[in-house]
């Protein structure tokens, strides 16, 4: 009897089956290649602006002033990266000095993320933890300031400002945009997610409410507050309105609000390539703390085990 070879033989393809693999690999070579078209495109349409600033900022003004718009970067970088650092240029809009300016805002901006992060660390952690009446009402009402922001509220919280005398100081600055009811929601969202063996486990080792919360929540709740500092700090470094109209002091005006009076009108008589260097140096304080908290910021948007 002949040995049975049936097993033994190799399984081939049938021609629609072949066909069907070559079309499926064809279709996701070309998502690939769509997929990182798209990417390619809108990594330009956000990067080309920021790379004619920055490479308006090492021309001279009068190449800008004739409404040149190069692509190649000059060799006036230093001195005009100086001009705007130590003297914020000297054309008609001339603004504080963007070393001055810089030093105004970041300190702005620690406070606010700095405050806002810790009265919504203390007031989630009283809504969550403890029992009082009235709890929930408070909590509403913190989140419906939600709908308030300082520019619905501007005109109270100004007068508020004029009558406690907080006008130039950098209290007046910062005091009013410190309350944030979003993350004090998500602090709470996160304290309800912290088991109820920790709190008893507290309390066998006669831990206290502050104890409780220095040893057990804040060590929990770092990669929450790294990713908050960053959108905070971001919110802090980008505020308009509010410094326009509490500071009157030149000593303490902020980067964007110098850079909007350096522009002024617009016109063709401004030192463009100052400009161009200031917006540069307000840049880096925000992306250099978006890239040193970057994979804190991940982790805290991401992470969800205790």
């Amino acid at each position: 009897m002949p040995p049975d070879t049936t097993l033994a033989a190799p399984v081939a393809l049938l021609p629609q089956d072949a066909t069907l693999a070559v079309r499926t690999a064809r279709r996701q070579r070309r998502e690939r290649w769509l997929t990182h078209f798209w990417l390619l495109l809108g990594v330009l349409v956000f990067a080309l602006p920021i790379w004619i600033t920055l490479v308006g900022s090492t021309h001279d003004a009068s190449t800008i002033g004739r409404g040149d718009v190069p692509l190649l970067p000059g060799t006036h970088g230093l001195e005009n990266y100086a001009a705007a650092f130590a003297t914020g240029g000297s054309g008609r809009f001339r603004a504080s000095p963007a070393g001055l300016m810089l030093w105004n805002s970041a300190l702005m901006a620690m406070l606010i993320a700095t405050g806002k992060i810790a009265i919504s660390l203390l007031s989630a952690y009283a809504v969550v933890f403890f029992s009082f009446p009235g709890r929930m009402l408070a909590f509403w009402t913190i989140f419906l300031t939600l709908m308030l922001p300082v520019e619905v509220r501007i005109i109270p919280t100004y007068q508020v400002i004029v009558d406690l005398d907080l006008f130039n100081p950098m209290a007046g600055l910062t005091i009013p945009l410190i309350a944030s009811a979003t993350a004090t929601l998500l602090f709470r969202q996160f304290f309800l997610t912290i088991p109820d063996e920790y709190v008893e486990a507290a309390k066998i080792d006669g831990a206290g409410p502050l104890r409780f919360f220095r040893d057990i929540l804040l060590p929990l709740s770092v990669t929450n507050i790294a990713a908050l500092f960053v959108i905070l700090f971001i919110y802090g470094w980008n505020q308009y309105l509010w410094p326009l109209l509490v500071v009157n002091d030149r000593s303490l005006e902020t980067i964007v609000v110098g850079l909007a009076k350096m522009i002024g009108s617009g016109d063709a008589q401004n030192e463009w390539n100052v400009i161009m260097a200031t917006a540069v140096l307000a840049l880096l304080p925000p992306v250099l703390v978006v890239v040193l908290m970057q994979r804190w910021f991940v982790k805290g948007l991401t992470e969800t085990e205790k």
